[in-house]
């Protein structure tokens, strides 16, 4: 019969620490929580579910790289790798103890339930957001610093059907603190690292296009007002990411900027009308309407 470690990451994450650790309790033959100094309850109430937990120094430079520190001090068959905001559904809990019991790959990309603003988003580009997470121990670690980066694999990976649910962001505050001040300078530094060169044209024209692209083309417009603020709100981020490429290249001065945006609006004003037209199309239930509307998007009217 083949066994299980869960390994949990948790940084003053006691608002759903205790969620996250009963989701797991039936599954788990050990559980490891890693504790990143939390200054509230955290350890307290790992503690209550396991005598493996360790403290480890919090580095926000380093946040998924030091969970290999979790991977190490696993010893059962199967890792299942969690935040503390995160917590396993039952019909995951039932479908893992069947896949690692019979499965020959070594991972599995899980689907997410992102829960934000009190909201699960359904569309926005949000799920199912697959993520690696179950894997065979020795199998799987992070190999990179930068945030947001994926387990790597040594071997075949599937797929499961069920998700986790995570509690992403409960305010703006949170998403604006953790967007700006840790991830968007993390992402600038990723793509410096990966040869990247600040471009005027990029800054511009990126953030539009990220909004047109939850808003329009992962159908955020299905989620309501929260589809409309998030796809907002990463375009921001993405804005933000560039402002700190920018930075790194000392403010370079340009004396071209009108001309620059004329051309980026020209070509923004395609898209959005591209976008809108053909939301209008999905949206109507008059054929001789759709016609025209298709008629129109191909002559960019």
């Amino acid at each position: 019969m083949r066994t299980l470690s869960v390994v949990v990451s948790v940084f003053n994450g006691e608002r759903y620490l205790l969620d996250c650790l009963n989701s797991i309790k039936t599954i788990a033959d050990e559980i490891i929580v890693v504790d990143h100094e939390s200054s509230d309850a955290s350890s307290a109430i790992a503690k209550k579910f396991t005598k493996k937990v360790y403290i480890q120094k919090n580095d926000t430079s380093k946040i998924d790289i030091q969970k290999n520190f979790g991977f190490e001090k696993a010893t059962k068959d199967w890792i299942l790798s969690l935040d503390a905001d995160e917590s396993v559904s039952p019909q995951l809990a039932l479908e893992i103890k069947e896949k690692i019991e019979n499965s020959d790959v070594v991972g599995y990309a899980i689907p997410r339930k992102n829960i934000i603003f009190g909201k699960w988003i359904e569309h926005t580009g949000w799920y199912p957001d697959f993520q690696v997470r179950l894997f065979v121990r020795g199998k799987g670690k992070f190999t990179k610093k930068h945030v947001h980066e994926s387990i790597e694999i040594s071997g075949t990976v599937e797929k499961l059907n069920n998700p986790f649910i995570h509690e992403a962001y409960q305010s703006i505050y949170q998403f604006l603190h953790r967007g700006f001040t840790l991830y968007a300078p993390n992402e600038a530094e990723s793509l410096r690292d990966n040869g990247y060169v600040f471009s005027y044209e990029d800054a511009i024209r990126f953030p539009f296009q990220e909004f047109l692209g939850r808003f329009f083309a992962r159908e955020g417009y299905r989620d309501g007002f929260h589809g409309l603020i998030l796809s907002l709100l990463m375009a921001m981020y993405h804005f933000a990411v560039f402002l700190y490429l920018w930075e790194y290249e000392k403010f370079p001065a340009s004396t071209h900027v009108t001309t620059l945006l004329s051309h980026e609006l020209h070509t923004a004003h395609a898209e959005w009308t591209y976008w809108t037209t053909s939301m209008s199309i999905n949206q109507s239930k008059n054929s001789a309407k759709k016609v025209l509307l298709k008629a129109k998007r191909k002559l960019g009217l």
